[in-house]
């Protein structure tokens, strides 16, 4: 994670030298706010990737003589068989309609979207899952 949390800091370096020179060129707000954005974005992920790797075992990508097959392995669980994404993105995508069409929509799209959380935040507590 070292490698990529630097990665991270050089583009975030590199953005904010663009905010600069782009605003100070153009002064447009809309694009200089936007890569002064972008910079912010780049840099929160820098240093969160930089912070856990002082924290967590090294991986395979910072050794410089480790083998692709050094990093194979377990992850992490991904849950095959969830429907919780899915009324998310119905719920997601009512209420991104309603911001183009009416904001009455919201008042449809909150109850499927919380419905969505709740499932997904609770989906190993009940039912057949739940050994798991």
């Amino acid at each position: 994670m070292k490698i990529q949390g630097k990665m991270f800091i050089w583009l975030s370096v590199f953005i904010l030298a663009m905010a600069i020179v782009y605003g100070v060129w153009s002064k447009e707000p809309a694009g200089t706010t936007a890569l002064f954005l972008a910079f912010g974005l780049s840099i929160m992920i820098g240093f969160y990737l930089g912070f856990t790797a002082r924290r967590v075992d090294t991986g395979a990508q910072d050794n410089k003589e480790a083998d692709v097959a050094d990093d194979a392995g377990e992850l992490g669980f991904f849950s095959p068989h969830s429907w919780q994404p899915l009324s998310l993105a119905v719920g997601g995508a009512i209420a991104f309609l309603g911001v183009a069409v009416g904001w009455w929509l919201l008042y449809f799209a909150a109850p499927i979207i919380l419905i969505g959380i709740w499932g997904w935040v609770f989906e190993y507590y009940r039912g057949e899952n739940r050994t798991q």
